[in-house]
């Protein structure tokens, strides 16, 4: 008989406002770092072409606490690539099943391509992930089979695309049976505004 998970320990920032933002931050850091952590793989949702809301798993390539800002990887040919450029309003989502906590950020996302940004992303990358950019023909196009993996890590370039989200707004969300914590941030002209809401 297997025993029962244990639940998450109180953080030591469950009642305090700012805590919780530099908590949130730490996990979204280690979550560009540790391949392991669950923060690696968030949700991006996107306004479809179509106008539906769409979502799909990327990974957490970059975070700057200061500036809010979130670096993503993307074929350019790709339908969220597309959608972001036609509204680059988006939303991330991350939860950490151990920390029992939910981020959901919200922002707006700048595209890269052919400038220095792009350029960094694409050298700091590794071999094996410039490769799945070399795919051809472009992402969500019907093929009659599944296409082998790429073996090409320099012609990718050319489809490689780096989003850049930049958030103004942060919901926390702490799971636990003794009572749950939800709280807001928001990033205003005027400086930050943090409040409590019901879970």
């Amino acid at each position: 008989m297997s025993a029962r998970a244990q639940p998450a320990p109180r953080p030591a920032h469950a009642d305090d406002l700012g805590a919780v933002r530099e908590a949130a931050f730490a996990l979204l850091a280690e979550g560009v770092t540790n391949r392991r952590s669950p923060i690696h793989t968030p949700t991006l949702a996107s306004i479809g072409l179509d106008g539906t809301p769409r979502a799909r798993t990327l990974v957490l390539r970059g975070f700057d606490a200061g500036t809010r800002t979130l670096r993503l990887h993307s074929d350019r040919r790709s339908e969220k690539f597309a959608e972001l450029t036609r509204d680059p309003r988006c939303a991330l989502h991350a939860y950490d099943p151990v920390a029992q906590v939910q981020i959901r950020l919200e922002g707006i996302a700048s595209l890269h391509v052919d400038d220095e940004v792009a350029e960094a992303a694409w050298q700091a990358s590794r071999s094996f992930s410039r490769m799945c950019y070399a795919i051809e023909p472009g992402p969500g196009t019907v093929v009659q089979a599944p296409l082998p993996a790429p073996q090409d890590a320099v012609g990718g370039r050319a489809h490689f695309g780096t989003i850049l989200l930049h958030a103004h707004a942060m919901e926390w969300l702490w799971l636990a049976a003794e009572g749950h914590r939800r709280a807001r941030l928001e990033w205003l002209p005027g400086g930050e505004r943090a409040t409590w809401l019901v879970p």
